[in-house]
């Protein structure tokens, strides 16, 4: 199974490049922009309590073939809430 390129910050909606290393994502893939989950969720996912790890970057030749998602996932109420 591949890992879910996600496209943006689930708590402030800023798009992540999937060739990118300011994301970060837990082990069920929720997704948060680095200043996020640094500095908002102190490294731990709001949803299910995990680790917030960089997430690794996909490489340029291999979006065409297995590109990244571009479902996006937001919290109604930002990182605040969590």
């Amino acid at each position: 199974m591949m890992l879910e390129m996600r496209p943006n910050c689930e708590c402030c909606d800023k798009d992540l490049d999937p060739t990118a290393r300011d994301a970060r994502i837990c082990s069920f893939e929720c997704t948060y922009c680095a200043d996020c989950a640094g500095q908002t969720l102190k490294g731990k996912c709001p949803n299910c309590g995990g680790a917030l790890v960089e997430r690794p970057a996909r490489a340029t030749d291999k979006l065409g073939r297995f590109p990244a998602s571009t479902v996006r996932k937001v919290k109604p109420a930002g990182c605040e809430a969590a």
